[in-house]
């Protein structure tokens, strides 16, 4: 497992519960307006943490920390993602996995040997539109299954969109909420160019305020619980 960090404690990843957060190193996607770089340009990885040593502290605080938030970076590309999420599971913790959605067959996986407790998918564009803000070529049915994978779902989950101007339009949005239709929960995320994987995208912006209550009334026609984060 290629650990490139460990935040010890986070009060806002796992909502409701007190989590540790750990991030894998490598993603297949290469968006420009990425936060964390660091887990995705492979020159600028840092030597990783070893599994055991996030196991150990796990067994510390057994009793002082209710989950475990795996997020990337996109941790769906490890082979051992399964085990050793079962190894935290054992120890008791809630797990939940952040992901970009390209790898259905992990997901369902994950969801029927029912080692997830919460999932939360960044939806990156409209379909026709998700090449040009990943920058590589997408498998759309795999972004379709991995939806309707976590649609059907038991678990608690959330589908999210981080927002940049220039790439996504009101109607882009629009399209994602027929993908997602019926969905529980959705968040829209402002983009904040405060670190980014193409530099170009510090100067970039994202929707007004205006314009986000504008899309999430219309989005709660459709989904029950739409955030604006």
């Amino acid at each position: 497992m290629k650990i490139g960090g460990l935040q010890k404690v986070s009060l806002i990843d796992y909502p409701g519960l007190i989590c540790a957060t750990i991030f894998l190193q490598g993603c297949n996607f290469k968006c420009s307006y990425c936060h964390n770089p660091e887990l995705v340009d492979t020159r600028l990885f840092q030597p990783c943490i070893k599994e055991n040593e996030v196991l150990d502290f796990l067994n510390t605080r057994k009793g002082k920390l209710d989950a475990m938030v795996v997020t990337g970076g996109e941790p769906t590309i490890h082979d051992d993602l399964e085990s050793f999420i079962k190894k935290i599971k054992k120890m008791g913790f809630a797990v939940k996995l952040d992901t970009n959605g390209s790898q259905p067959q992990v997901i369902k996986t994950l969801l029927d040997e029912k080692l997830l407790d919460f999932i939360a998918m960044d939806i990156k564009a409209p379909l026709e539109k998700y090449k040009s803000v990943v920058k590589v070529p997408v498998n759309a049915d795999s972004i379709k299954e991995s939806i309707q994978l976590i649609l059907k779902s038991k678990i608690t989950y959330e589908f999210r969109t981080t927002i940049v101007e220039s790439q996504l339009e009101e109607k882009d949005i629009l399209q994602i909420e027929k993908l997602i239709s019926g969905a529980k929960s959705y968040a829209l995320q402002k983009f904040v160019p405060a670190k980014t994987l193409d530099k170009k995208f510090l100067k970039e912006k994202s929707y007004p305020d205006e314009k986000f209550q504008k899309i999430k009334k219309h989005l709660e026609n459709k989904i029950h619980s739409v955030t604006i984060r």
